[in-house]
């Protein structure tokens, strides 16, 4: 969880001396990992950081427990951020009270806000959860009690489709990268002092041949049965500190820090110090560092400092850096049937269920022969420094394997736009030539006019050709037009395909997907940990093949209802097709799929049982609620502000426990909640959730297939190796390998 500071809190105090353990992969600026006293100038130290992540049933929970150290002087408030992870669902945030878990619950923003100050002002424990749109989650957390640790535990949930058998879950940790000017001022170090764990449990009924977790040679990797593995990556910290006694090795530095305190003679930095002295006398590794690092700058401070001499480095000092993303894929088995998977939420007969039913179409896509026009938009900002000059390269080479018959436009923006080709030129190699060299002479800087580049590369398109465009950013919209009503409007009533590379945890996710939604094209959000080669591969498998369009699921026999998405849009290559809603009764019901292929109608269909009651998944309840609320949030960004729609989705974020803009998750006392009339819905849910995910962990992967009897899909699903794929060339998409070279590069020269 990417955790950043304050302006009046981004000071480091990590001694220079500690070792750092690269388990995280090389130190870059945009880190994550610091908890910021509110008015204060020395950020708390993170002593563990704990992820615990399960994949089952189509969906992933991820878990991640924080305990932070006060080792000032005094109490204070403190706040900490991590970048909205891909659509995900906060289902549970708790922070620890007289040393027992308190479960938030949801309410409205303004309200949460209100009572979270009134308690401050009472001297009461409280702590608030809030959501910055699209860029982060925000933790405030009243009061951090000098000497104590605060420990906060969130909880969140995604979907996890498969992309030709390929699956794929990014825990993020960077920034993002979208402001280097902030980066570079700020400089943030950011580290686990104590332990770092990182547990990932995946089961699939479906074969698994491998898992992999790019950049992580410390990782281990256990295939605890069939279709159940582990992952696990940890630090190499001590977890059990032991007090001081004259066998401990690190005695002597105890000592020499009690000594140094016992010196100062300043009333304040005597008590500062002295209490950092006594927690010292209990830390082992990089948190004695830290704390020895602290005491030193004091102790220069208040002239004291020939008094200590710095211990030597310490053998068991561990470090585990918050800055790199943790990618981990897994690939299914090839020559799997396609097939239809249904997993329900049904716990009264009479009641409402919820279902999820994932749709995975065989490899019956036909490879696109005919000449195609290609719209190249790439970013220019500042953001981009340091990678151009080798885009570039990508350019060169992307434009040179286009076919004689395909036709290419090149548009750049940073502040403006402007086109560096005259029109469409054919992909001849002495055209490839000039206007790759006009490329390269091309500088980054300034802002990001996404609107001026979008409208521009979408201008004289031939409405006779098929056309694509292929959007490169990593950065936010800052320029010029950024309201996301004007963006969907651009493409809305435009016959092109859109195929966004969205490159960061800070780029604006939700207009950039609901831009390519608007198109029938796709968006990937890509990390610098991901396996370039692969996103490649699986990303032109899309854009050679024919996809399905004006895509219909209609179930019949039984009643259901809300079902999201709606409308569903396109499919392509590889793609899965997941479904969510509520349903009535139970039985016998008949799926069908219709679509247009290449302009040809397409039908498929089957049948087979809702269960009347049941189900193990009460987590598919908030998963469809983050759905819909993300359907109303479109309506609203392409309609305007609509108080109902508002109120609707505050209802139902409070109704099934959701941080959303309209909605935070408050903490009080728990003899708070009843005294201010909150109800303790979320609690209870989040203690359903948690029983039932702890038995499914005791038990084997359960086959969730639902056409066994019927199978909707008569080929195999596709492969990264199957039919067609080996046949694709990576060329138009080639001129995105280089943006992730760079850092590569840097992070190995670090």
């Amino acid at each position: 969880m990417k955790t950043t500071l304050t302006p009046t809190g981004r000071a480091s105090w990590l001694a220079a001396g500690a070792t750092v353990v690269a388990l995280m992969g090389p130190a870059m600026v945009d880190a994550a990992g610091l908890m910021t006293p509110v008015g204060q100038t020395s950020p708390l130290a993170i002593r563990d950081h704990d992820v615990r992540v399960v994949i089952e049933d189509g969906y992933v929970v991820t878990e991640i427990e924080q305990v932070f150290v006060n080792n000032g002087g005094q109490d204070f408030e403190a706040l900490y951020t991590f970048p909205v992870p891909e659509h995900a669902a906060v289902a549970e945030f708790t922070y620890w009270i007289d040393g027992k878990p308190v479960t938030g619950e949801v309410v409205r923003k303004e309200k949460a806000r209100e009572i979270y100050e009134t308690e401050k002002a009472a001297g009461r424990e409280t702590a608030m959860a809030e959501k910055d749109s699209y860029r982060d989650f925000e933790i405030s957390v009243y009061p951090v009690r000098t000497g104590q640790d605060v420990r906060t535990r969130l909880v969140y949930l995604q979907t996890a489709p498969t992309d030709h058998g390929i699956g794929r879950y990014v825990y993020p940790l960077e920034e993002g990268g979208v402001d280097d000017q902030r980066d570079a001022f700020w400089d943030v170090r950011d580290a686990v002092t104590g332990r770092f764990s990182f547990t990932l449990e995946l089961k699939s009924s479906y074969p698994v041949d491998a898992v992999r977790l790019p950049g992580q040679p410390a990782a281990k990797t256990t295939q605890v049965g069939p279709g159940h593995w582990r992952i696990e990556l940890s630090s190499l910290a001590s977890p059990d500190p032991k007090p001081a006694t004259p066998a401990d090795p690190d005695f002597d530095a105890r000592i020499a820090i009690l000594d140094v305190a016992e010196k100062t003679t300043d009333p304040v930095r005597h008590g500062l110090m002295t209490t950092l002295a006594h927690q010292a006398n209990s830390a082992t590794g990089g948190l004695l560092q830290a704390i020895t690092g602290d005491l030193l700058r004091q102790a220069e401070e208040t002239g004291v400092a020939q008094q200590l001499q710095a211990p030597a480095p310490l053998p068991s000092a561990a470090v585990a850096r918050l800055d790199t993303d943790v990618v981990v894929y897994w690939r299914h088995q090839e020559g799997l049937p396609a097939t239809v998977d249904l997993v329900t939420w049904k716990p009264e007969a009479s009641g409402t269920g919820t279902f999820m039913l994932t749709l995975t179409p065989g490899d019956d896509l036909p490879a696109i022969s005919e000449g195609r026009d290609w719209v190249f938009i790439l970013d220019t900002s500042g953001s981009m420094g340091g990678k151009y000059a080798t885009l570039a390269d990508g350019v060169e080479q992307a434009l040179g394997q286009l076919r004689p018959e395909d036709r290419f436009r090149i548009v750049t923006f940073s502040n403006t736009a402007r086109e560096l080709t005259p029109g469409f030129v054919a992909a001849l190699p002495a055209e490839v030539r000039q206007h790759v060299d006009t490329v390269r002479r091309i500088g980054t800087g300034g802002g990001t006019n996404l609107y001026a580049g979008m409208k521009l590369g979408l201008d004289a398109l031939d409405s006779d050709r098929s056309s694509g465009l292929v959007l490169v950013t990593d950065g936010v919209a800052n320029v010029g037009t950024t309201e996301k009503r004007a963006f969907i409007r651009l493409l809305s009533d435009r016959d092109v395909r859109l195929y966004t590379m969205i490159m960061g945890n800070s780029a604006n996710r939700p207009l950039l997907e609901e831009m390519t939604e608007v198109s029938d094209g796709f968006a990937m959000a890509v990390s610098n940990r991901d396996d370039i080669s692969g996103v490649l591969r699986l990303t032109t498998s899309k854009l050679t093949h024919a996809a399905m369009h004006d895509v219909e699921v209609r179930i019949n026999g039984i009643k259901t209802f809300d079902v999201q998405p709606a409308p569903i849009g396109s499919v392509y290559r590889g793609e899965q097709l997941v479904l969510m809603g509520h349903y009535k009764g139970g039985g016998e019901a008949g799926v069908t799929l219709e679509a247009a292929i290449a302009g040809t109608p397409v039908r498929y269909e089957t049948r087979f049982e809702f269960p009347q009651q049941g189900g193990m998944n009460p987590e598919l309840e908030r998963l469809w609620a983050y759905r819909a609320i993300e359907q109303m949030q479109a309506q609203l960004d392409y309609y305007g502000a609509d108080p109902d729609i508002e109120e609707g989705i505050a209802d139902l974020a409070i109704e099934f426990g959701l941080v959303t803009d309209y909605t935070s998750m408050l903490v009080v006392r728990e003899e708070m909640f009843e005294a201010l009339g909150i109800k303790r819905r979320n609690r209870d849910r989040v203690a359903a959730e948690r029983q039932l995910r702890e038995q499914r962990q005791q038990s084997a992967p359960v086959s969730r297939r639902a056409d066994t009897q019927q199978p909707m899909f008569s080929t195999p699903r596709p492969a990264t190796g199957g039919s067609g794929g080996g046949a694709v060339s990576p060329a138009l998409l080639w001129l995105l390998l280089p943006l992730w070279l760079v850092r590569r590069l840097r992070q190995q020269q670090s």
